[in-house]
């Protein structure tokens, strides 16, 4: 019974890093930045209205802005600026 919990976890979590980063492009969260007509740039016109122009830092639109920005850690030099 416990090895069929661990093995359920450790199966939901490989699927989540292999899936979240095609999920974030699909959305419109992408390496360069939100795609124009996406459901990115809906969130992220809804949230700048309702933020008087701008985006909250660590808001839900700029926590996955980054994640799209660095591609969940595919390349973790992205995010930390390392050549």
């Amino acid at each position: 019974m416990v090895i069929g919990k661990v093995l359920a976890i450790a199966g939901g979590a490989v699927f989540t890093v292999v899936l979240a980063p095609a999920a974030l492009g699909a959305m419109g969260f992408t390496a360069g930045g939100i795609v124009a007509g996406s459901t990115a740039a809906g969130m992220m016109s809804s949230a700048a209205a309702a933020n008087g122009g701008g985006i909250a830092a660590g808001s839900l639109v700029a926590v996955l802005q980054s994640a799209g920005m660095c591609e969940l850690s595919r390349d973790s030099r992205k995010c930390m600026q390392v050549d």
